[in-house]
């Protein structure tokens, strides 16, 4: 994969300020365990392992190329509790990891030519969850979970780079509520929600703790029907609500909300015809935010600081014919 960024004008390259290549081949292997110690006790227990290797080719710094190779080894484990009256509690724990760049695994000097830190490959990530699910009332499942997530790296937007780079370590927590009801075989009713708060931690060299675009709180529900009278389709809603921009918090996004449907009639056993409409309402507002400097012409060297927006597609329809076999 190539990974090219160029200073240019009016769609003209002008300069190349970097141009490299990256190949990633990435092999994993996972097992478990599952017991059943009584019937109100089950238990599992696994372990993951995951190796990446990655061959770099820079074309503006041949210093920055080479291969790497990294591993990581994560154990998990969760135990279930019940059900008692249709009702069964959890608790989860575990490691993971996110990747970094594949560029920055070779990085050993920067576009100025000064030494640079080799990113980390692989950055572990630990987390645990409680919850309990109950289909105690006919028709209606519902989940409650309290979980927590600790990253020894978090990755942060650079608009200079227009990539996202490593940051300072983070923590989150929050609690998320879903719930799917089916009146009838081919009616299904489903809302979730949650909230989270993530903060950096560990670190002295940033403005704030926030960490910038991480959400709130997250909304989605919707109806879905299928295979009523050879019709279905769904309507769909979604909600990000303000999240903050910078360390600090001194600027928020605005919410988000977004509503989508779909719909489709099967002309034959493997023949159906499917209508596809994103933001049925053609509100007008952004995907995702971001602030950081821009340079545009006339405004000084140093640039701007703004918010940047991706702007949500607008009422957008979609026809397709799709044939299965």
């Amino acid at each position: 994969m190539r990974v090219a960024l160029f200073h240019t004008e009016q769609r003209v390259r002008l300069e190349t300020w970097n141009d490299a290549s990256a190949l990633v081949t990435s092999a994993g292997v996972y097992g478990e365990n599952q017991v059943e110690w009584a019937p109100w006790l089950r238990t599992t227990v696994g372990l993951r392992a995951d190796g990446s290797r990655y061959a770099v080719t820079n074309v503006i710094d041949a210093r920055n190329s080479g291969t790497e190779t990294a591993g990581i080894v994560s154990p998990k484990a969760r135990a279930t509790f019940g059900p008692w009256r249709s009702t069964e509690f959890y608790v989860n724990a575990g490691t993971g990891f996110h990747s970094n760049s594949a560029l920055g695994t070779t990085l050993r000097f920067d576009g100025d030519g000064n030494p640079a830190n080799p990113v980390t490959p692989l950055v572990r990530a630990k987390g645990g969850e409680v919850g309990v699910r109950s289909v105690a009332v006919p028709h209606l499942q519902s989940t409650v979970s309290l979980w927590t997530l600790r990253l020894d790296s978090e990755l942060v937007y650079n608009g200079d780079i227009g990539a996202t780079e490593p940051g300072a370590s983070s923590k989150r927590y929050g609690v998320e509520f879903a719930n799917y009801y089916s009146p009838t075989p081919w009616l299904v009713f489903d809302g979730d929600m949650s909230w989270s708060r993530a903060r950096f931690t560990g670190s002295s060299d940033v403005a704030g703790l926030y960490v910038p675009e991480a959400v709130n709180v997250v909304v989605s529900g919707g109806a879905s029907v299928d295979n009523f009278h050879r019709t279905f389709g769904s309507l769909r809603l979604r909600y990000f609500g303000p999240r903050a921009l910078v360390e600090d918090n001194s600027l928020r996004s605005s919410a988000t909300t977004l509503l989508n449907a779909e719909g489709g009639y099967q002309l034959a056993r493997a023949l159906r015809l499917n209508l596809q409409v994103y933001n049925l309402l053609n509100a007008k507002m952004s995907d995702i935010d971001y602030y950081f400097a821009s340079r545009l012409p006339g405004e000084p060297v140093g640039g701007v600081e703004d918010i940047h927006v991706h702007p949500a597609v607008p009422r957008t329809l979609r026809l397709s014919l799709i044939f299965g076999f």
